[in-house]
């Protein structure tokens, strides 16, 4: 069965997600739609469908007005089973003491390591990414240091990586929390994946408002590898909920937008202890003062 994508630009949140609201109603209906703000700073909206049939590229080129939106670029996709393609192209990583690998690869995990198990049918981040290594990059570096957080989170988890990192790596319970309901259901799969069940909570959060978020603070350390905009508005949270001397591990943030970021946490109350540049992409350590 063939299937079609119709995507478009979108200069600004709201339009963008009235966009995908309308596009729900579009006869023949796509099966899925989403709208995600572009990564690369210029404060555009990405909004794309896809079909099961070809769409109606009539009724397109109207909500496009409507909502301001550039025109939309439809195409066929190629039958290809996506699963199995990411699979033979996905290795494992190897970042410092931990081995990210799917189920395929189980037989590939040397001795001596963390494994953490994250199939790649399972989305929002598989660790291939260069934040997501940048990260582990970062905690394996503190841990070799000394450092031994007994209290952890991971705001925005995705899939939990980072969080089941910490908890193979540590006698902690970390919090996992992400604003996305089936990020925590994937969460929760791949902590139980792990075998880490009621080693790592995962919850439905927007940043700390969660009481059980509240609740386990001030933290150690907190990951959050999300994007810069919400890394900036989240700021003044970071540093209620952490802990004098405790870490931030930041990522998410394209290489030129890094130094914009370190500058409002300084002045939140935070030091730059290291930064990690793994192809576009900056993780950064922070400590706060």
């Amino acid at each position: 069965m063939p299937t079609y994508t119709a995507l478009t630009l979108v200069p600004d949140e709201s339009n963008a997600k009235a966009l995908g609201d309308a596009m729900e109603r579009l006869d023949p209906e796509p099966t899925g739609v989403g709208v995600f703000e572009m990564e690369d700073g210029s404060g555009l909206w990405e909004v794309g469908g896809y079909f099961t049939e070809t769409p109606d590229e009539a009724g397109l080129a109207l909500l496009a007005v409507t909502f301001s939106a550039r025109a939309f670029a439809v195409s066929e996709l190629p039958e290809i089973d996506w699963v199995a393609k990411v699979r033979r192209e996905l290795s494992p990583v190897e970042a410092g003491r931990f081995f990210l690998y799917g189920s395929h690869d189980a037989d590939r995990v040397p001795e001596g390591c963390i494994p953490l198990l994250v199939d790649a049918a399972m989305a929002f981040g598989t660790g291939h990414h260069g934040t997501t290594k940048g990260c582990l990059v970062a905690f394996d570096r503190l841990l070799a240091a000394g450092v031994a957080p007994a209290t952890v989170a991971d705001i925005g988890c995705g899939t939990a990586v980072l969080a089941m990192a910490a908890a193979k790596a540590l006698p902690v319970v970390p919090i996992a929390s992400d604003i996305d309901r089936v990020a925590v259901d994937v969460a929760e799969a791949n902590v139980a994946l792990n075998g880490l069940a009621g080693r790592v909570i995962c919850l439905e959060a927007t940043g700390f408002d969660h009481p059980r978020i509240e609740g386990a603070g001030p933290y150690d350390l907190i990951f959050a590898n999300i994007l810069k905009g919400p890394l900036i508005a989240l700021a003044p949270e970071m540093a209620a909920h952490s802990r004098t001397g405790g870490h931030l591990i930041l990522s998410g943030i394209l290489n030129p937008q890094a130094d914009e970021v370190v500058s409002v946490y300084q002045r939140n109350g935070y030091e730059l202890v290291e930064r990690d540049v793994i192809g576009d992409w900056t993780t950064l350590t922070m400590r706060r003062t």
